[in-house]
């Protein structure tokens, strides 16, 4: 919502308008260099008319690679830098602009790209980032009066200058105060640690601490431990120990902390003050542990001293612990995606929240989306609802098994490899069995029935179910748990069928009876009504239903009534629970005789009607719980049906003979747990009701590790791999070669001097990042394999968090770093910017007329091409001609530029390929500079310009010749750089109202600045759009974020 707030702020009108439709067209840009850095530098050429033209006047000089190259790490004092960076919408062409040196320009947010090579007029346009800054009313424009600084040539600082002068002098301020702070911690920390050991008596040392790993093998006190959730007012005043998690503490004041306490199901708050033997140093201590940390604590408990004379904020609240020891078992050692606490909110809390009066935009409590909690399913299972699911799970099971026990029934354990399909090969996985083909059990089925011919009477099964349906929905699973059971019929299969329906009752009956405080921790997070049933089930003909749903007008999907003979859908399932609801009042039914294309081969037709079956289905609000009925116990029945299904026989050889030595009459059913457990307590998606789920996205493919162009420099492999890189004096890989291993273009802006690199000390994957109004602002992936991102964001979000105090925000990732954003820290994800990628070795330029025309008219003026190949220098003459013909470029452009970098041609010579297209008179006429990405990616466009007075036709001569030549080394992919969309698009966490605020948002700032203008020549060469994402935490976009934003990508005048 403050992102809606700022975006409101969007009035036409607050901006310049161009004199006339032709001046916010066609005006040239001028791109301004201050020495920064870009996100993404890539950007070829792209002019809005598609036409490759020349620029017309001004100065400027270019940028030389000294000392400003350089990078700075995190802990190396670095000049501070204005904000710069790549492209956040659609780049074209990387141009040098006046000043101090060239810049790349972000040339998708300029109105117009257009430059003549005629001497007419340009009348300039604004800069597009500019125009969205007073459309957010964001900065100043307003200068002092007062004595203007002079800069380093002795002239007046210029208005830009001055602002870069006020920044640098800003972040260098914050940077100091942070160092400060830090600085300070550490001291105060190692201060009380030298004087907590001279003044405290081993008495008082004793109360506090690490306790070692390895000390549960001395002396065995047994102390009795005691379970926080027996614990009532009666308790008052005992002394008790017991082991917990740290759920949530809270520092009131130097003397005086509040600690939640969670043991499982149970919450109890605890207090820690100083008297006596409990000293300032142990209250320091204390404030400082982590949460989820599991402590060891003593203590007597007592009434709550609070107001209300209850703890409101526990579920035991009428007693607290005060604290008189307290010692660490287990310490969190890594960043925790989210904690137990923020997990227990509910979207009740958040929404009730909300609607507070004293409620302020931006506070509220997050509620942690399911796809992060399941991708972090230890911490979830953590949570009381958690704890309090699979407590009920257990209960289903007991009470499954203590019902069928009491009526004769006992309990088998069935193999799940079997040789053959026991329902259909589509749905099976198939594994190999020392060389032969076999498959995972679809359902003890087979086995089973075996056990009925070997004359065991009834059985039954808790075990693992394989079902390889490629079913991403919320009710399916390609491993649950099946609770199966089996019986002989003495005359009726309906004696199975109301032993399940007792079955079913006593389970009801034992959770609702047994388990109501988990029943109603679950309500907390997922608010549902309890289970209503009749006394007699409902047995309902599967005919009936479907006459039922027609009466009420309910069409299938293709629209038509619903046929008798063919099984229903799983929204049709839902349509008639909703209809025996208001009919009969129940949740729970059964529902018979269904038909026999819906039933598996062994399923027993009914005697009397030979297109219906002796089998049913229980349903549980509104959807299948059960599935069973009497089966085919007839070898010569089995037989024909599964020649009729044309089933392989002799892959069940063993199951066959079993009935042709005879089988008595029998039935059964398998029940899914986790279904049934789902619907009983409303989870709403079964991945809830299953410990660690399979579904068909379960168990990833394992990223391939690809030969690397610098092996080296492996963050996999890291050269001080078995060692202790510092002791050992070995550095970091070089940021260069890391690009040219893992790297994207977005990552070549990393080089930039105001970028500051963090590195893993472990396997020196590195994430660049710039410190911006109070926000880390990150461009492009980390620099490592994939398989590390989750490790190394880890650990590069604690340190921009922890250490430098900074908010993050990640700009420009491709999905594998999205996707772990978004599911293991809960971030929010859009896309509105694609690299816009190429394959060399199918360009179908080389069949377009135009651009072909072009090239013949090059080649007829004598324009040759000279190409320098990695690792080969470009003469120093060579370089001096390039240089001076750039300085030729930036004279002749107007307007104002979206910047990017610097023209920096002779940065990273190592991995850089240099085409230069010269006339007969050796005259330079334009340039290609490719920059070497990883394997996966290829190549990066970094700089293509043309020079004023070239022949027409040479920069697509020297652009297709550039990829050709990259072709013919086998790089397969080729990036322009990034591009903006045509629309908003969402990624993960991002829903409702925030889309339809931001997909609006965007689509008046894109309308606006023409960001969607495609290049006519990039289209010509096949370009692919590759989304890349913007990412944020929570409550992470508002309006200082998009300020800040805006700054980074700032263009200055």
């Amino acid at each position: 919502m403050s992102l809606k707030k700022a975006l409101n702020k969007l009035k036409p009108g607050t901006h310049s308008t161009p004199a006339s439709d032709d001046e916010a067209s066609s005006s040239p840009s001028i791109a301004k260099p201050n020495g920064t850095a870009s996100p993404r530098t890539s950007g070829v050429f792209h002019r809005a008319s598609g036409e490759f033209s020349r620029p017309s006047t001004d100065k400027t000089a270019i940028a030389s690679p000294t000392a400003t190259d350089s990078r700075t790490s995190i802990d190396q004092a670095r000049p501070a830098e204005s904000p710069r960076s790549s492209g956040i919408f659609h780049r074209r062409t990387e141009s040098p602009g006046p000043g101090k040196g060239p810049r790349a320009s972000l040339t998708g947010l300029t109105t117009s790209l257009t430059h003549r090579r005629t001497g007419s007029q340009s009348i300039s346009t604004h800069s597009p980032v500019r125009a969205i800054k007073e459309k957010l009313h964001i900065g100043d424009n307003s200068s002092s009066e007062g004595d203007v600084p002079l800069n380093r040539e002795g002239d007046p600082m210029s208005k830009n200058q001055l602002r870069k002068h006020e920044k640098q002098a800003q972040q260098e301020e914050r940077k100091k105060e942070v160092e400060e702070k830090e600085k300070e911690i550490e001291k105060r920390k190692k201060e009380l640690e030298e004087l907590a050991e001279k003044e405290l008596t081993p008495a008082q040392k004793a109360k506090y601490g690490i306790m070692s790993p390895n000390s549960y093998a001395g002396e065995w006190k047994k102390d009795g431990r005691i379970k926080l959730i027996n614990l009532t007012a009666a308790d008052v005043g005992k002394e008790v120990i017991f082991r917990a998690r740290i759920h949530h503490l809270r520092k009131m004041s130097s003397k005086f902390v509040f600690f939640v306490f969670r043991q499982q199901l149970a919450t109890m708050q605890g207090v820690l003050v100083e008297h006596g033997d409990i000293s300032k140093y142990m209250l320091y201590w204390a404030e400082h542990l982590e949460a989820e940390t599991v402590v060891l604590v003593k203590g007597v408990l007592q009434e709550p001293q609070s107001k209300q004379g209850e703890v409101t904020g526990a579920s035991i609240r009428d007693v607290e612990i005060a604290v008189h020891d307290i010692h660490v078992e287990a310490s969190v050692t890594e960043h925790l995606p989210f904690n137990v606490y923020e997990a227990e909110v509910s979207q009740a809390d958040v929404e009730a929240e909300v609607v507070k009066a004293d409620h302020k935009e931006g506070q509220t409590r997050i509620h942690i989306a399911d796809r992060t909690r399941l991708s972090n399913r230890v911490i979830d299972l953590r949570s009381t609802a958690s704890q309090a699911i699979f407590r009920v799970q257990h209960g289903v099971c007991k009470f499954f098994r203590n019902q069928l026990e009491s009526e004769g029934f006992i309990e088998i354990h069935t193999p799940k490899m079997q040789g053959g399909a026991s329902e259909s090969g589509a749905s099976v996985f198939k594994i190999d069995y020392f060389g032969r083909g076999a498959f995972l059990a679809q359902s003890p089925q087979l086995p089973k029935q075996m056990c009925i011919s070997a004359d065991f009477g009834k059985v039954y099964e808790v075990g693992p179910v394989f079902r390889a349906e490629n079913s991403n929905t919320y009710r399916h699973l390609t491993e649950y748990t099946g609770l199966d059971l089996e019986m002989a019929i003495d005359e009726h299969y309906h004696e199975v069928l109301y032993t399940l329906d007792r079955t079913f009752k006593a389970i009801f009956t034992g959770i609702y009876e047994h388990y109501r405080t988990e029943v109603e921790l679950v309500k907390r997070q997922f608010p549902h009504e309890d289970l209503v049933w009749l006394e007699k089930t409902p047995i309902i003909p599967f005919a009936e239903a479907i006459r039922m749903l027609n009466e009420t007008g309910w069409k299938d999907e293709n629209g038509n009534p619903m046929d008798e003979n063919e099984d229903m859908g799983t929204r049709d399932e839902i349509q008639l629970g909703r209809v025996i609801k208001e009919k009969l009042g129940t949740d729970y039914y059964i529902l018979d005789k269904f038909p026999v294309n819906a039933r598996p081969f062994y399923a027993m037709p009914d005697p009397n009607n030979p297109n219906v079956t002796n089998a049913f289905d229980i349903f549980l609000r509104g959807q299948e719980i059960l599935s069973g009925g009497q089966r085919i116990h007839d070898a010569g029945m089995l037989l024909d049906n599964l020649r009729r299904l044309k089933m392989d026989p002799s892959t069940m050889e063993e199951y066959i003979q079993g009935f042709q030595w005879g089988a008595p009459p029998h039935g059964g059913g398998g029940i899914g747990l986790e279904r049934i457990l789902m619907l009983f307590l409303n989870l709403g998606n079964i991945r809830h009701a299953s410990l660690f789920p399979r579904d068909p996205k379960s168990l990833p493919e394992r990223a391939v590790i690809k030969q690397l162009r610098h092996p080296d420099a492996s963050t996999m492999h890291p050269p001080w791999e078995g060692k202790d890189r510092a002791a050992a004096g070995l550095d970091f890989q070089p940021i260069e070669k890391l690009i040219a291993n893992y790297g994207d273009a977005t990552n070549t802006s990393w080089l930039e001097p105001r970028t500051e690199i963090w590195r893993d000390e472990f396997t020196g994957a590195a994430v660049g990042f710039v410190p911006q109004d109070g926000f880390g602002i990150t461009v492009g992936d980390p620099l490592c394999h994939p398989e590390q991102y989750l490790k190394t964001m880890t650990g590069y979000l604690k340190y921009i968090k922890k250490e430098r105090n900074l908010k993050p925000l990640w700009l420009l990732v491709g999905k594998e770093a999205e996707e772990v954003l978004a599911t293991k820290f809960n971030w929010r994800t859009f896309s509105v910017v694609s690299e816009q990628r190429v394959d060399p070795a199918h360009n179908p330029a080389i069949n377009d007329g135009d651009i072909q025309r072009k090239i013949r008219h090059a080649e007829k003026e004598g324009v040759k091409i000279t190409d320098w190949a990695l690792g080969t220098p470009v003469p120093d003459e060579m370089k001096a001609k390039i240089d001076a013909r750039v300085v030729d470029w930036l004279k002749n452009r107007k307007g104002r530029q979206v910047h990017l970098t610097n023209i920096r041609p002779w940065q990273d010579t190592e991995h850089r390929q240099y085409h230069v297209a010269q006339t007969p008179d050796g005259s330079i006429a334009a340039l290609v500079v490719m920059a070497q990405l990883s394997p996966d990616h290829g190549w990066q466009v970094k700089y293509s310009l043309d020079f004023p007075g070239a022949p027409s036709g040479s920069i697509e001569f020297i652009v297709t010749h550039a990829l050709k030549v990259v072709a013919q080394g086998g790089a397969q992919s080729v990036t322009f750089g990034g591009g903006a969309s045509s629309k908003f698009t969402p990624g993960h966490n991002v829903k409702g109202t925030r889309v339809k605020v931001l997909a609006r948002a965007y689509h008046a700032i894109a309308t606006e600045l023409k960001l969607t203008n495609k290049t006519e020549f990039r289209e010509k060469l096949g370009a692919v759009d590759d989304p890349s994402y913007i990412c944020y935490p929570p409550h992470g976009l508002g309006p200082m974020a998009v300020k800040a934003i805006l700054n980074f990508f700032e263009d200055d005048d």
